[in-house]
């Protein structure tokens, strides 16, 4: 049989028959789209891999449960894949590397040979004022603000991972931004 000209409804009936050549040729076809969206949420490669071959074994597993109705095949398997990389950083608590590395991230800059020792020294300054001004924030702030402008997250992509109501999302980014500023402006002198 040519599963190539197969639609993927057909295959997903026959992977319910336990047909796995049908099975391989819904790999081929979609295992590219389900690595990328998972590599996306995850940011890790051996993960985003393990992520795909979970979904796949789940199609092999629940094929019978799609519904043609419903939603196309690929919004079928890209809806595992979310479910299942949000699933996995959850479980990995891979948001210990938000806190860590991004934050970390803050002095990478190098002094360039151009900058004069009076814009060397400043920068450095203005560097180590922003590590103390991260460094009080509460976890759940720098965390919360390490995923939305490290990570690139969206706030309701945040609020999935993190497992939070998204109010709650938005409120412990607003207030690091708040503490942040504050710690960051100059002093106001009191004139008076």
């Amino acid at each position: 049989m040519d599963y190539t000209s197969l639609s993927d409804e057909t295959l997903l009936v026959l992977i319910t028959r336990a047909d796995a050549d049908a099975l391989g040729e819904l790999f081929n076809r979609y295992q590219r789209l389900v690595f990328s969206l998972a590599f996306n949420i995850v940011g890790d490669r051996a993960t985003a891999e393990e992520i795909t071959l979970d979904v796949f074994t789940r199609v092999w597993e629940k094929a019978g449960a799609y519904q043609v109705q419903q939603a196309a095949v690929t919004t079928w398997l890209s809806s595992i894949t979310r479910y299942r990389a949000i699933d996995i950083l959850r479980r990995r608590a891979v948001r210990v590397d938000h806190r860590a590395e991004a934050w970390a991230d803050i002095s990478a800059k190098p002094v360039s040979p151009d900058d004069d020792p009076e814009t060397a020294t400043l920068q450095s300054l203005q560097r180590d004022q922003v590590r103390a001004a991260v460094a009080g924030l509460p976890p759940e702030q720098k965390e919360a603000l390490a995923l939305a402008y490290f990570k690139g997250y969206t706030h309701r992509e945040i609020a999935e991972i993190l497992n939070q109501p998204l109010g709650t999302i938005k409120t412990r980014i607003r207030l690091a931004l708040k503490k942040l500023r504050q710690a960051l402006e100059p002093e106001q002198e009191d004139k008076g």
